[in-house]
This record gives C-alpha cells, sequence and structure tokens, in this order.
C-alpha cells in the first residue's frame, strides 16, 4: 500500500485502531526542503483520526535540542540548526492535537543514516575539533539494526511515554568511529560549532536497555546501512 502523503488523501483499507509509526521526512536540503518535516503533519493527523490510531510514534531527533551534555526528555527544545527547527515544528502540531496518543522519539546519530558514516562521496573526511578533547564532537549513537529493532520493541509496548530519547550509551567521540570504520580523515582547522550533542537514556533504560555503544559494532551497522541506502 502506497500513499504520497503530501498529494493524495489516506488509502482506503488501513487497519482500524492500528498503532501508527511515522518515519517519512527530509533531513537534508535547503531551508525549503526540510519544511516537509512540518507539511507532512497534517495528512499524517488525518489518517489517525480517521482510523482511531490507537497510538502515533513519531521518529523525530536529538537536533531538536540545544548543544549540550546528557540531555533529558524535559529539556526545552532549542534547536542549532534548519533540520532541527523542522523537526521542533513537527514536534509542536503532532503535540497539539488531542484524538490520538502520542509518543515522540528522539534518536542519536543514526550511524550510517548520519552525515559522518552515511552515503558520501569518496575522499579524505574532515573533523572539526574539540580543543581540549581528542576524538572531535562528542555524540549520542545508535545503531542502524539497533533502532529497528528498537522500534519494532517499543511499539509492542503500552506504556510509552509522551517522550523518548533514543540511543546507545556511552556517548562516543567521532573520531572513534572514523577508526572503527577504516575510513581516511584528518582535523580540520575551525573548530566544532557543536562540542558535544548528548543525551540523557536513564527513561529509556527502564523501559529497553539497549546494548552498549560499541565503535566496530557501530561501524559495521553503518556499512550495513549503507549498502540499504544506496
Amino acid at each position: 500500500m502506497r500513499w504520497d502523503m503530501l498529494a493524495d488523501p489516506p488509502p482506503i483499507g488501513l487497519p482500524q485502531g492500528a498503532l501508527v509509526l511515522h518515519l517519512a521526512g527530509a533531513t537534508r536540503g535547503a531551508e525549503r526542503d526540510l519544511q516537509a518535516n512540518v507539511d507532512l503533519v497534517p495528512p499524517l493527523l488525518r489518517m489517525c483520526r480517521r482510523i482511531g490510531a490507537r497510538r502515533l510514534v513519531v521518529l523525530s531527533s536529538a537536533a531538536v535540542y540545544p548543544p549540550g551534555a546528557r540531555l533529558a526528555e524535559t529539556a526545552a527544545p532549542d534547536p542549532p540548526n534548519a533540520y532541527g527547527r523542522s523537526k521542533a515544528q513537527a514536534e509542536a502540531l503532532v503535540r497539539a492535537q488531542s484524538h490520538t496518543p502520542v509518543t515522540i522519539l528522539r534518536p542519536g546519530n543514526i550511524a550510517g543514516a548520519d552525515a559522518l558514516l552515511g552515503p558520501r562521496a569518496a575522499g579524505e573526511i574532515v573533523l572539526d575539533p574539540v580543543p581540549g578533547r581528542p576524538g572531535g564532537p562528542l555524540r549520542s549513537w545508535i545503531g542502524a539494526r539497533v533502532l529497528a529493532q528498537a522500534l519494532a520493541a517499543l511499539c509492542r509496548r503500552d506504556d510509552l511515554p509522551p517522550v523518548l530519547n533514543l540511543a546507545q550509551d556511552p556517548p562516543l567521540p567521532m573520531a572513534d568511529l572514523l577508526e572503527a570504520a577504516g575510513l581516511p580523515w584528518r582535523y580540520g582547522e575551525t573548530p566544532a560549532a557543536v562540542p558535544v550533542a548528548t543525551q540523557d537514556l536513564g527513561l529509556l533504560r527502564s523501559l529497553l536497555p539497549l546494548p552498549p555503544a560499541d565503535p566496530a559494532r557501530l561501524a559495521a551497522e553503518a556499512a550495513w546501512a549503507r549498502g540499504v541506502l544506496a
């Protein structure tokens, strides 16, 4: 069953009372391209109302947070870039309605679908340095396979919170993943604009403990994801 969410009404035959997992969206491009993240929400909500969805689970992003360490779900959104702003606007629209229970998932960097280890042109990677911190910017990560398994497990639960961070502990510096992936890289001259962006995962651990973040495993999952996305 296919549905062009921005052009067509919801298809006939969608199951009544279903859980809806919303993964569609834009991750790159100019601000007008990223507006799709917001524009997708009204047709999504109309579909949920039509089928009497029992819950809407929306994959958002940790990019809605301001830079910082161990940010919890209660932190106020303050995104530093256009992508994060589009996701924060989409979140606000979803949470403003009252006809469908909502859970917003905020994953960390998804290894293999991100700007560091995702599909890219061949060549040396230039990593922004962080003064006083070896390894460059520090991020919370989640592997593509672990993400898929976590989504499946979470969608089977009836006790999901309104907002949930989704990543593997501990946070890792970007250089560790580049080394594990065997990719050529060097430090650039300009310090990282966002040296630290990590998440508090206490709530996630109480619901669904995930395996520890390991550079070699994340690099392997990134290679798998690049093959899927190619």
